[in-house]
C-alpha cells in the first residue's frame, strides 16, 4: 500500500491519463508501469477526488456541484372499506402477577454479594419497588448456576434435545 502523499510527477500523470479520458483502473496502471509505483484503482479514484478532477467522461467540477434533494414521495392512504369500519381498540386490563411454582426448597436468601462460586443463583423478590433481590443460596448442580430443584424447576423435564423436539403425532396409515 503506497503513502497517501502523492510525488507531483504522480500527480500530473494521472491529471494528463484523465483528460486521455482513461479509467482509474488503466490510470493507476500507467502510473504504476511509468514510475514503479503500485497504486490501485481506489488510490487512483481518491487522489482524483481530492484534487478535484471528475472520473473519465465526467466534467471537471461534477462532484462539486450538489444535487437537488428529490421531496420525498407522496404516499397514498388506502381507502377504508365502508363495510369494514374502525373497531376500537379493547382496553387493557392490568393482569395479576403469575404464581411461580414452589420447588419445595428454603432458600437462604443471601445477598448478591454474599454468594459464593458454588452456591445457587435462582433469584427471589425484586417485585414490588424496592424489595431486595436475593438468591437461593443452596449448593448449585454441577455445569449449572442452579441448584438441583431450581434447575428442574427452569428447564422442565427431560434433557434439552426431548425438550426441544416437543410431542410427535403420529398418523396411521392403512396399507393398500
Amino acid at each position: 500500500m503506497q503513502a497517501t502523499n502523492w510525488a507531483p510527477e504522480h500527480c500530473d500523470a494521472l491529471r494528463e491519463f484523465l483528460a486521455k479520458g482513461m479509467s482509474f483502473a488503466q490510470i493507476a496502471d500507467a502510473i504504476n508501469a511509468k514510475f514503479g509505483t503500485a497504486y490501485t484503482r481506489n488510490a487512483a479514484i481518491g487522489r482524483g477526488r481530492r484534487m478535484g478532477l471528475g472520473g473519465p467522461g465526467q466534467p471537471k467540477d461534477a462532484r462539486r456541484v450538489p444535487r437537488k434533494a428529490s421531496p420525498p414521495p407522496v404516499r397514498k392512504s388506502r381507502e377504508r372499506r365502508a363495510a369494514d369500519p374502525a373497531r376500537p381498540k379493547p382496553a387493557v386490563e392490568r393482569a395479576e402477577p403469575a404464581q411461580l411454582r414452589c420447588v419445595g426448597v428454603t432458600p437462604r436468601l443471601l445477598s448478591l454479594v454474599d454468594l459464593e462460586a458454588r452456591d445457587c443463583r435462582y433469584p427471589y423478590g425484586g417485585d414490588k419497588d424496592g424489595e431486595a433481590i436475593t438468591f437461593c443460596g443452596h449448593p448449585k448442580r454441577e455445569g449449572s448456576s442452579y441448584c438441583t430443584p431450581h434447575f428442574q424447576l427452569t428447564r422442565g423435564d427431560g434433557t434439552a434435545s426431548e425438550r426441544a423436539a416437543g410431542p410427535v403425532v403420529l398418523r396411521l396409515v392403512a396399507a393398500a
